[in-house]
This record gives C-alpha cells, sequence and structure tokens, in this order.
C-alpha cells in the first residue's frame, strides 16, 4: 500500500512520467537510467530543473539527477532525500540522492566524469558515506577540496508539487539545500597534511562521459 506522500506524487504525474518512473523500481535502475542521460552542460544559463523538466528536456547536471532519482525512489514508496558536498578553493559542490538498505546508505549520483558516482549501500553512517567521495574530490592541480556534507535533506517536508513537476526553477530549494545544517569532513588539523592528487589520477579525471558537442536524446512526450 502506498505512502500518502507517494499517493499524492503518483497523483501528480503524467501518464508518459508515470510510465518511466515505474520502471525505475529500484537504486540500481535509476542509476542506469540516470547514466543513459546527457549531462546538462547549462551552456544557456544555471538551471535547477524539476523531475518534470529534467524527463522533457532529457539532460541533467548533479542537482538534477538527484531530484529526479529522488521522485523516482519516492514513487516506490521510498523516502525522497538528498545529500550535499560543499568544496573548498571556488570548486563546485556536488548533490547525490540517498537510499537505505538493511539500514545501510547508498547514493544515486550524476556526473560527467569518472569520480563522484554510485554508491552501493554499505555505509552504516552519513560520514562515512560522505568520506567515500574526498579522495575522488579534487582541483585540476591536485588539491583536495571537499570540506563539508550536509544531513540528509528530507525532500518529503515539502509538497510534491513544489519539487516534482514545476516549470520554473527551483532556485527556492538550492537555496535551501545549501543553507542546511553541514558538517566538516576532515579535521581542521589535518588540513595541512593532505595530499595532492597524483598527475595520473588528474588524468585519469580528465575522461568526460559526456561531451560538449553531444546530440541531445529525444524529448520526452507527455
Amino acid at each position: 500500500m502506498p505512502s500518502t506522500y507517494t499517493s499524492r506524487l503518483r497523483a501528480l504525474l503524467t501518464a508518459t512520467e508515470a510510465r518511466t518512473l515505474r520502471k525505475l523500481s529500484s537504486p540500481q535502475k535509476i542509476q542506469d537510467f540516470l547514466d543513459k542521460i546527457p549531462i546538462n552542460l547549462e551552456l544557456d544559463g544555471n538551471t535547477y530543473m524539476s523531475p518534470r523538466r529534467t524527463l522533457r528536456t532529457r539532460k541533467a547536471h548533479c542537482l538534477e539527477g538527484a531530484l529526479l532519482a529522488a521522485a523516482a525512489y519516492a514513487y516506490h514508496g521510498g523516502r525522497p532525500m538528498l545529500l550535499d558536498f560543499q568544496a573548498a578553493y571556488d570548486d563546485e559542490d556536488h548533490v547525490v540522492a540517498l537510499y537505505r538498505q538493511n539500514g545501510h546508505w547508498g547514493a544515486i549520483s550524476k556526473t560527467n566524469h569518472p569520480g563522484l558516482r554510485y554508491r552501493d549501500p554499505i555505509y552504516r553512517s552519513m560520514r562515512d558515506l560522505a568520506a567515500s567521495y574526498f579522495h575522488e574530490y579534487y582541483m585540476w592541480d591536485g588539491r583536495k577540496s571537499l570540506r563539508f556534507y550536509s544531513r540528509p535533506f528530507d525532500l518529503a517536508r515539502y509538497a510534491p508539487q513544489t519539487w516534482v513537476t514545476p516549470t520554473d526553477d527551483l532556485d527556492w530549494l538550492a537555496e535551501a539545500l545549501d543553507t542546511s545544517l553541514h558538517f566538516p569532513l576532515v579535521p581542521k588539523g589535518n588540513l595541512r597534511s593532505l595530499r595532492r592528487a597524483s598527475a595520473f589520477e588528474i588524468r585519469a579525471s580528465s575522461v568526460v562521459e559526456w561531451p560538449q558537442d553531444v546530440p541531445k536524446l529525444p524529448a520526452a512526450g507527455r
């Protein structure tokens, strides 16, 4: 029997949207679906698209992918939650969708690079999960930049119509996530002893899944 929140979310969807989310019945299937969507390079300006817009445009950056993953997870009765990473040195932040199985945390992630990807549900704490991203999170000069991680950001606090189906950008949600409670990942006394990523690691990270000139997939209809 679906939860009240799941029922409210399902009632908002078009037949095409419901058919798509119905197929995404596990974190693994959600991740496989996200991997097939081209990265949103925001060539026309910054966007914070809802899951509806992401399904229609068939592109997503990390936050948009995480929102779509959370919506799919909620469609099947899971709790829609995000995890936000904040970085130093003007590096980009990153967002993943959370899921939990048998008391252990995992993450669903949209990214254009080899690192910062899907995590299997093997982490007992949110800090353990966040720490698993640390060594892949660095600048092009090798400085490791991940500094803070949020507590689980519970999207179920918001009515599904405010974040699943809007046609306007979700700037308010991006701001709420960014200003939510975050915790330091690196002990302050250990910051100076962080080793830079090697030239080999940096070279490996330069590979992208979706180059800038990738053709866009056909948009989803109603």
